[in-house]
């Protein structure tokens, strides 16, 4: 058995070389670590720069939706304004079509007197020169038979025979029906000509639609209004209908 070996110094098993070698990986080592240490920093300096820019576009943003949150509320109350204007002037508008049906109403009204005047004053001349000897004439006829108001504009009348007329600015083909609907119900209405014999006639300044003519298929004198005068400008040989 070989002894003699264990007695060596510790400095036998290493070489000068060996621990020049050792201490330059230690050198080289630590370099890498100055170099890693270095890197870390200098990226945990950019990561802070990133964070801060990141930071002041954060605020810069913030900024910016408190400024367009302004501008929203400043929106939304030009919005109210506007609306509070277009309510206004939607009142007036109400207002200004409620004065325009009023005086439309009431130059309507003025201009049907004015119309059934005009043919009142010629209507017992042309109802003779039809045949048809009436007297004496009447202007609105009112009444209320059984809840349901009535009205007649002329009513000429003599001892046998009446005429009523209805007197239209404008004659449209519903006036026509409307008023032959009314004749039928004219003896009910007015009891006291119940015995008579009824003609119906519509006068006009105008006529839509050959309502004048409609008129006169359903047996109705028809009255044209022109200047200071009216005629009967029904048809030749016309007959008519008694109710």
């Amino acid at each position: 058995m070989e002894t003699d070996n264990l007695n060596e110094p510790l400095e036998s098993y290493s070489t000068p070389a060996t621990f020049e070698q050792v201490w330059k990986m230690f050198q080289e080592i630590g370099k890498q670590i100055q170099e890693t240490d270095r890197l870390l920093s200098q990226r945990f300096k950019e990561t802070r720069e990133m964070f801060k820019e990141t930071d002041e576009k954060f605020k810069e943003t913030d900024e910016k939706f408190k400024e367009t949150d302004e501008r929203f509320k400043e929106t939304d109350e030009k919005f109210k304004e506007t609306d509070e204007k277009f309510k206004e002037t939607d009142r007036k508008f109400k207002e200004t079509d409620k004065r325009v049906k009023e005086l439309s109403a009431l130059f309507t009204s003025q201009w049907g007197k004015l119309v059934e005047s005009l043919v009142e004053g010629d209507l017992i001349k042309l109802l003779n020169e039809t045949g048809i000897q009436v007297e004496r004439t009447i202007q609105r006829i009112k009444g209320n038979h059984k809840g349901q108001n009535f009205e007649y504009d002329i009513i000429a009348v003599n001892g046998a025979e009446i005429v009523i007329v209805e007197v239209k600015t404008t004659l449209r083909p519903q006036d026509v029906t409307d008023f032959h609907e009314k004749l039928w119900k004219s003896k009910v209405y007015m009891p006291e000509y119940a015995d008579k014999l009824i003609y119906g006639g519509m006068a006009f300044i105008m006529a839509e639609g050959a309502s004048d003519r409609m008129a006169e298929k359903q047996g109705f004198f028809v009255i044209k209004a022109t200047g200071n005068s009216s005629s009967i400008v029904n048809q030749s040989g016309f007959k008519p209908k008694p109710f």
